[in-house]
């Protein structure tokens, strides 16, 4: 709060010079518009002077003002009779070294005759109006000092605050992710702003402004914002306090100035949150058409060939339309132009968002505008479904009634029921009818209770049934249909290998390899979508699983296109133990690494089809080369090597033409040609990368960032190192790599805290002159040998120098307020030269006395600050 009272000072300020310059500008014009009349007319009428008024004193500046000399004699004049003249009525009190008549005080000493005393109160405004220019200089003095008083008043006080770590508040375009969600197109948004991600504590927060963040994210549109505070977290890192300013068709971030302002904590509620759909539907109505997802601001298509019914039920379910009923729908909803995307979804089903399923672009083929993906949804008046369970069809029962989801208690539940259930659901056949246990019960509102159904019904609401009750006590109901059944491979680092397991009557378990073969195994891939079968793993390759072991001498033609279709015996028969686990290697599993290196550097290969072949080089860009790091968790940095340092390849060259994005942090999301064995011309093409940001190093927990716990970045994490053979000669090169001179002590045992996360490494040996902490031999840390209460720690002898960051800025208001006065300054200086060259036989004292004085302030506020001066 004390930063929002230094803005509204320093605005208060600003609005104070605001006037002073305004208040300026109007008494220039007066001067202006009297500068544009000649002399004789600025003063319209001459007036005569009485004899006994001129002294000799006053006679000699009388003289000196018209240069004609010294005074010689006084003489009495001779009046003109039959002219009216006006008389001045005011004596002079002159010291005879003046340079004008007028700028010495005169005293009124009465009236001249009637006729001339009418004309005197005619003529005296004219004659008063050397008095009004003379107060108007002033004015204006003293107007462009307060100015440039409150200028620097303002300049102060954001010293001030960058001393003190204020806000301070400024307009600029910021990079933003989505964090915590259950998917990149979901969470808490954060901002990068100076090199530093943190949280957007934004008052005003609304779907204009979440819209246009979705956009630029490649989100699709913003379906809603959370109002469950706890929602995705709190987040650990900065907090920006600001407003973005939106309008209704912005259609990216770029377009939505942001006023950041730092702080250190945004209350409860203030965080900014977002659920982005991640795609549409169009050619059809709200629930149906073309599917279609956005790339880098445009919309394109999906391919049919990539394509399935659980990817269409999540994209269904996140546009609010219930589940995918079918994605057969021949050339209904294709027409149309536009880009094609290959982008490949992989989805179980039970996800919320279509970016939370596993995603592949790398190397899918191309195809036609007419082989576009589209869906069938089951609408917005759905009034059934299942939660809490692996699939869309298994878990807790919940039905809506006037657009409220309800529970639905029984207390004779039974198969018949579950059966509607299940046909309602499009799902299959009922394999359970179940009573949730307490602790996954539901909690809310009560839609049915004690239903009874013959079995026949097509909905759960046409069998017969009782309306809740306001009180009493029933059971929640389940239902497992067999549209619940799933496959999956586990222990692998990717979706297309593991261990077979699975999903059947709310349990997964194994497949024993009693007779299992490549036949079998090409059903599992073919089902996961996963090309074709590489090799089948006996005796548990992939390690032993636990539980169940559902199948036992499955004998597949390889044509089935679920693994449960194929002759086995029963489910749940067997004479096997986990330990002859089935396990499947695909031809679409795939892997990444760099040889000949080490693994943050060397010649990029990838895993496809059963073999590692090299990556070529065409059209790869340096945003290609640090998504590879990222998805290697070697950093945020990364450079294309032009030495070929390391080698040459030997087996097929897979990919060329990689194009990746900012929002890709995985090579499988890139854009490329297909695949293909052959995609070098030369062996001069292939990939040699250096992961850059690898190195990454700094201390935690000192007052500054030169003393504190060593942390080193390594594998995408930040850990520690363990204090077992710390000596200065570590601590020496740390403080060295930090900018932080030398180590004035080595420290252990946590003295500055424990550290959480990964001890990356133990026994540092360095000499202390290595230019980089990774120079120093050392072990990385196997087992337990060391824990965080042994964590190593430096203290530095020079302080972290400060460099240019936005807190030293200077404010929109104080920028406004320097160039306003040396626009007055300057306006003051013009007219101050018109002044002097102006064409003038006849000039009044204060006119030409008060212009130098205008002169002199309007060189003070150019050459520097002057004094107050003497008015």
């Amino acid at each position: 709060m004390a930063s929002r009272g230094h803005t509204l000072v320093n605005d208060f300020f600003f609005l104070l010079f605001f006037f002073f310059f305004i208040w300026g500008l109007l008494l220039l014009k007066h001067l202006a518009n009297f500068l544009n009349f000649p002399p004789s007319q600025r003063f319209k009428n001459w007036a005569t002077v009485c004899f006994s008024h001129v002294d000799f004193k006053t006679a000699s500046v009388i003289c000196n003002e018209l240069q004609c000399g010294q005074a010689v004699d006084i003489l009495r004049g001779t009046h003109t009779g039959g002219r009216r003249e006006l008389i001045w009525q005011e004596e002079f009190h002159c010291a005879g070294n003046e340079t004008h008549l007028m700028l010495r005080g005169s005293r009124s000493i009465g009236s001249g005759t009637g006729v001339e005393e009418s004309r005197e109160e005619e003529e005296r405004p004219n004659v008063k109006s050397q008095k009004t220019f003379s107060h108007v200089v002033q004015a204006a003095t003293w107007t462009i000092k307060a100015s440039f008083f409150l200028s620097w008043l303002m300049i102060i006080l954001l010293f001030y605050k960058c001393q003190c770590n204020s806000t301070l508040t400024y307009t600029q375009k910021v990079t933003a992710k989505l964090a915590n969600g259950s998917a990149t197109c979901s969470g808490r948004v954060e901002l990068l702003h100076g090199g530093t991600w943190g949280t957007l504590c934004d008052y005003l927060w609304d779907l204009p402004a979440a819209n246009a963040l979705c956009q630029q994210l490649d989100c699709g549109v913003a379906l809603q914002i959370p109002g469950d505070t706890s929602s995705f977290g709190k987040g650990n890192g900065s907090v920006w306090n600001g407003t973005f300013s939106c309008k209704k068709n912005d259609s990216s971030l770029g377009a939505c100035p942001v006023t950041v302002l730092r702080d250190d904590e945004c209350p409860a509620g203030k965080d900014a949150r977002v659920i982005c759909s991640g795609g549409r539907l169009v050619n059809g109505t709200t629930c149906s058409g073309r599917v279609e997802i956005l790339h880098g601001g445009t919309w394109g298509r999906l391919c049919r060939s990539h394509w399935n019914l659980q990817a269409a039920s999540v994209l269904c379910h996140q546009l609010n339309c219930g589940y995918a009923k079918s994605i057969q729908t021949g050339d209904r909803f294709v027409a149309g132009n536009g880009p094609v995307w290959r982008d490949a979804f992989h989805c179980e089903g039970t996800e919320s968002c279509l970016w939370d399923c596993a995603q592949v672009t790398l190397g899918n083929p191309t195809c036609s505008a007419g082989d576009a993906a589209t869906v069938i949804c089951s609408g917005l008046d759905e009034s059934l479904r299942l939660l809490g369970g692996e699939s869309r069809c298994d878990g807790r029962v919940e039905i809506s009634l006037h657009g409220t989801w309800s529970r639905v208690l029984d207390d004779d539940w039974n198969i018949k029921d579950a059966h509607v259930v299940c046909r309602e659901l499009q799902c299959g056949i009922a394999e359970k009818a179940y009573y949730l246990p307490r602790s996954k019960r539901g909690m809310g509102l009560v839609g049915l209770r004690n239903v009874q159904c013959a079995g026949n019904e097509t909905q759960l609401m046409l069998c017969k049934t009782s309306h809740p009750q306001p009180t009493g006590v029933a059971e929640d109901v389940g239902v497992i249909c067999s549209g619940s059944r799933q496959i999956r491979l586990v222990n692998e680092t990717n979706r297309c290998a593991g261990r077979v397991e699975l999903y059947h009557d709310g349990i997964w378990g194994t497949v024993c390899d009693d007779q299992w073969d490549l036949s079998d195994a090409n059903v599992v891939c073919k089902q996961l979508g996963c090309g074709h079968a590489i090799k089948a793993f006996a005796s548990a390759h992939y390690g032993e699983g636990s539980g169940q072991i559902w199948l036992d001498d499955v004998n597949c033609t390889g044509a089935e296109s679920d693994l449960w279709a194929c002759p086995s015996r029963a489910w749940g028969q067997h004479n096997c133990q986990h330990k002859e686990d089935a396990g499947v290697l695909c031809s679409e599993y795939l892997a990444l690494r760099l040889v000949n290196g080490n693994d943050c550097a060397g010649r990029l290969e990838v895993f496809y089809n059963g073999t590692w072949g090299s990556v070529c080089s065409n059209y790869m860009s340096q945003l290609t080369a640090i998504t590879v790091c990222k998805h290697l968790k070697c950093g945020d940095g990364g450079e294309i090597a032009e030495d070929f340092q390391y080698g040459v390849g030997s087996g097929p060259t897979w990919l060329d033409h990689i194009e990746c994005t900012e929002q890709h942090n995985s090579l499988w999301q890139c854009q490329s040609d297909p695949w293909n064995p052959r995609s070098c011309d030369n062996r001069a093409e292939e990939t040699h990368i250096s992961c850059t940001d690898r190195e990454k190093l700094r201390v935690i927990g000192g007052e500054d960032g030169c003393s504190g716990r060593v942390e080193i970045w390594h594998q995408g994490s930040w850990g520690t190192v363990c204090d077992d053979s710390w000596d200065t000669a570590d601590a020496n090169v740390v403080c060295r790599q930090l900018g932080c001179g030398s180590a004035v002590s080595a420290l252990s045992e946590a003295a500055f805290g424990e550290g959480t996360g990964p001890i990356w490494l133990e026994k540092v040996h360095c000499k202390g002159t290595e230019l980089s902490f990774w120079d120093c031999p050392a072990k990385a840390l196997f087992g337990k040998n060391c824990d965080h209460k042994e964590d190593a720690a430096v203290n530095c002898s020079d302080p972290p120098r400060r460099t240019a960051t936005d807190s030293t800025r200077i404010s929109m208001p104080i920028i406004l307020c320097i160039i306003l006065g040396a626009l007055l300054c300057l306006v003051l200086a013009i007219l101050a030269g018109q002044i002097r060259n102006a064409r003038a036989r006849q000039r009044g004292g204060s006119l030409r006395t008060g212009m130098k004085r205008l002169l002199g302030v309007a060189g003070e506020c150019l050459l520097g600050w002057g004094g107050w001066g003497d008015g």
